[in-house]
């Protein structure tokens, strides 16, 4: 009976000393923060993802359809002489059938609006980034960016563009026919969101693209982003991610082809309210509401759930010390201890769903972004 006068206090104080605050408390506010996000239109693909949302240092954007609205405007037709816009712009636009490209579809929809009908290709290929190559009622249609054209063609005359501006250029048969001219303006919400980024401690923002440079320091400077990369090739954009300082790093694409960037960057976010599968695939964070501001309010949820977990995780390790520490007195019996400890159990899980409310990044959806969704 001795002995066991002796080990009562022992048993009484580890009945107290359990690691379930420190066990429970993350995950739950994990799947808090997780839930909170997919209300949202945002899904994180793990606990992980929230961690590195918590922490990220820089951020790399894609312009078309990322920063831009992402419905390309065709604005002029150029036609080289003896060529006429009309069979211009539909041979054009047949080709661009073949292409994934997010100009393609803006040329595709004028052709459409004009009611001009489209012709198949016998033979198509695209080149990504770059432009397509199709043969339309048996000539060669060449369409795409000013370097792809001009290597097919040595005639190719560059088109004097206005901020903003981008251009589809057009080889028929191996001769320069013209140059579709596109606009493509920038979000409402795009600016709001660099400067939400910087204020929170994104220490670094670039851009990313592969369209011309002119086009893209337009889009910049409207936006607020200083950093510009441009005429970049898939392989450049993750060469250019992986290496960027400080890190974690965190790329927002929205197209096929940003695929492997979003796969190389530490924090991948796919625009997914287009529906590109790809992307999605290789996106640790998709968003489902075509708002750029979601990207925002997904760093705001992260940070805001790390911070609650760390906060529940303390909250139930200083409860069990100190309770370890009256049960060394003796006033607590082991039974009363393990009931006791369950509610410091219980306690942790509530402040843990904290995660399921808390501050957001107070800015607004674009008022597109719900019609969409």
């Amino acid at each position: 009976m001795g002995h066991l006068r002796r080990t009562r206090p022992v048993a009484e104080v580890l009945v107290l000393a359990t690691p379930c605050p420190l066990l429970i408390a993350a995950p739950v506010a994990f799947l808090a923060g997780l839930s909170r996000a997919a209300k949202s239109g945002v899904i994180m693909k793990g606990g992980a993802v929230i961690e590195q949302l918590a922490l990220v240092r820089s951020a790399c954007f894609d312009k078309t359809g990322t920063l831009t609205q992402g419905r390309p405007e065709l604005v002029e037709v150029r036609a080289a002489p003896g060529v006429e816009e009309h069979d211009l712009l539909r041979l054009a636009a047949s080709a661009e059938q073949y292409s994934s490209h997010v100009l393609a579809d803006g040329i595709r929809r004028a052709a459409h609006e004009r009611s001009i009908p489209l012709s198949s290709a016998t033979r198509a290929s695209e080149v990504a980034t770059n432009g397509v190559t199709a043969v339309i009622e048996g000539r060669e249609v060449v369409v795409g960016k000013p370097g792809y054209v001009a290597g097919l063609t040595p005639d190719m005359e560059p088109a004097t563009l206005a901020p903003g501006q981008a251009a589809a250029y057009v080889a028929i048969d191996g001769r320069f026919a013209g140059a579709l001219i596109l606009a493509d303006a920038a979000r409402p919400e795009s600016a709001e969101v660099v400067a939400w980024l910087r204020r929170h401690g994104v220490a670094r923002i670039a851009m990313l693209t592969g369209d011309a440079r002119a086009t893209a320091a337009s889009i910049a400077a409207t936006v607020g982003i200083d950093d510009v990369h441009a005429d970049l090739l898939p392989a450049e954009k993750v060469h250019l991610a992986a290496g960027l300082r400080p890190r974690p790093t965190m790329m927002v694409g929205d197209g096929v082809n940003d695929a492997p960037v979003l796969a190389a960057a530490d924090i991948g976010v796919a625009m997914g309210a287009r529906g590109a599968t790809a992307a999605g695939d290789a996106a640790d964070v998709v968003i489902l509401v075509d708002s750029l501001a979601k990207v925002a309010e997904a760093v705001a949820i992260g940070r805001h759930t790390v911070r609650v977990a760390l906060t529940a995780i303390w909250i139930g390790i200083g409860l069990s010390l100190g309770l370890m520490i009256v049960a060394m007195t003796g006033v607590i019996p082991a039974v009363g201890g393990a009931l006791i400890q369950e509610l410091v159990d219980l306690a942790t899980i509530l402040y843990a769903l904290r995660a399921l409310r808390g501050p957001t990044s107070g800015l607004m959806p674009s008022p597109r972004a719900s019609s969409v969704a």
